[in-house]
Protein backbone atom coordinates (compact mmCIF):
# COMPACT_ATOMS: atom_id res chain seq x y z
CA UNK A 1 0.00 0.00 0.00
CA UNK A 2 1.25 3.48 -0.82
CA UNK A 3 2.04 5.83 2.02
CA UNK A 4 0.08 9.11 2.02
CA UNK A 5 3.19 11.06 1.02
CA UNK A 6 3.64 8.77 -2.00
CA UNK A 7 0.06 9.14 -3.16
CA UNK A 8 0.25 12.79 -4.13
CA UNK A 9 2.98 12.34 -6.78
CA UNK A 10 1.22 9.20 -7.97
CA UNK A 11 -2.07 11.09 -8.42
CA UNK A 12 -0.21 13.81 -10.28
CA UNK A 13 1.32 11.28 -12.69
CA UNK A 14 -2.04 9.57 -13.23
CA UNK A 15 -3.77 12.87 -13.97
CA UNK A 16 -1.03 13.88 -16.43
CA UNK A 17 -1.38 10.57 -18.26
CA UNK A 18 -5.16 10.88 -18.20
CA UNK A 19 -5.02 14.38 -19.70
CA UNK A 20 -2.66 13.21 -22.46
CA UNK A 21 -5.14 10.54 -23.49
CA UNK A 22 -8.25 12.66 -22.99
CA UNK A 23 -9.55 14.72 -25.88
CA UNK A 24 -9.74 18.48 -25.21
CA UNK A 25 -13.32 18.29 -26.46
CA UNK A 26 -14.27 15.91 -23.66
CA UNK A 27 -16.58 17.30 -20.96
CA UNK A 28 -14.15 15.94 -18.33
CA UNK A 29 -11.13 17.78 -19.72
CA UNK A 30 -11.62 21.05 -17.77
CA UNK A 31 -12.27 19.23 -14.50
CA UNK A 32 -9.23 17.01 -15.03
CA UNK A 33 -7.08 20.08 -15.81
CA UNK A 34 -8.26 21.85 -12.63
CA UNK A 35 -7.63 18.68 -10.63
CA UNK A 36 -4.10 18.47 -11.99
CA UNK A 37 -3.43 22.09 -11.01
CA UNK A 38 -4.73 21.45 -7.48
CA UNK A 39 -2.75 18.24 -7.01
CA UNK A 40 0.39 19.90 -8.44
CA UNK A 41 0.04 22.70 -5.90
CA UNK A 42 -0.42 20.14 -3.13
CA UNK A 43 2.65 18.22 -4.31
CA UNK A 44 4.73 21.39 -4.38
CA UNK A 45 3.59 22.34 -0.87
CA UNK A 46 4.25 18.82 0.41
CA UNK A 47 7.75 18.72 -1.10
CA UNK A 48 8.55 22.11 0.39
CA UNK A 49 7.41 21.00 3.85
CA UNK A 50 9.48 17.81 3.59
CA UNK A 51 12.59 19.80 2.63
CA UNK A 52 12.08 22.15 5.58
CA UNK A 53 11.72 19.24 7.99
CA UNK A 54 14.84 17.55 6.60
CA UNK A 55 16.72 20.84 6.96
CA UNK A 56 15.62 21.23 10.60
CA UNK A 57 16.57 17.61 11.29
CA UNK A 58 20.04 18.21 9.85
CA UNK A 59 20.43 21.41 11.92
CA UNK A 60 19.46 19.45 15.03
CA UNK A 61 22.12 16.82 14.23
CA UNK A 62 24.73 19.58 13.82
CA UNK A 63 23.56 21.23 17.06
CA UNK A 64 24.02 17.95 18.94
CA UNK A 65 27.37 17.31 17.25
CA UNK A 66 28.66 20.74 18.35
CA UNK A 67 27.83 19.98 21.98
CA UNK A 68 24.61 22.00 22.10
CA UNK A 69 26.56 25.18 22.84
CA UNK A 70 25.05 27.49 20.23
CA UNK A 71 21.31 27.31 19.55
CA UNK A 72 21.17 27.00 15.76
CA UNK A 73 17.90 25.08 15.50
CA UNK A 74 15.43 27.69 14.36
CA UNK A 75 12.84 27.51 11.55
CA UNK A 76 14.34 30.65 10.01
CA UNK A 77 17.83 29.07 9.82
CA UNK A 78 18.69 27.08 6.73
CA UNK A 79 21.63 24.80 6.04
CA UNK A 80 22.91 25.70 2.58
CA UNK A 81 26.00 23.55 2.35
CA UNK A 82 28.49 21.70 4.49
CA UNK A 83 31.83 20.12 3.80
CA UNK A 84 35.55 19.98 4.39
CA UNK A 85 37.84 22.82 3.37
CA UNK A 86 41.56 23.44 3.61
CA UNK A 87 42.71 26.56 5.44
CA UNK A 88 46.01 27.76 4.05
CA UNK A 89 48.21 29.71 6.42
CA UNK A 90 49.70 32.81 4.80
CA UNK A 91 53.00 32.67 6.66
CA UNK A 92 54.11 29.07 6.50
CA UNK A 93 51.93 27.70 3.68
CA UNK A 94 50.67 24.86 5.84
CA UNK A 95 47.20 23.49 5.23
CA UNK A 96 44.75 22.72 8.01
CA UNK A 97 41.54 20.81 7.48
CA UNK A 98 38.34 22.47 8.64
CA UNK A 99 34.69 21.51 8.41
CA UNK A 100 32.45 24.34 7.27
CA UNK A 101 28.70 24.87 7.64
CA UNK A 102 26.94 27.54 5.59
Amino acid sequence: MLEPIQRIPRYEMLLKDYLKKLSPDSPDWNDAKKSLEIISTAASHSNSAIRKMENLKKLLEIYEMLGEEEDIVNPSNELIKEGQILKLAARNTSAQERYLFL
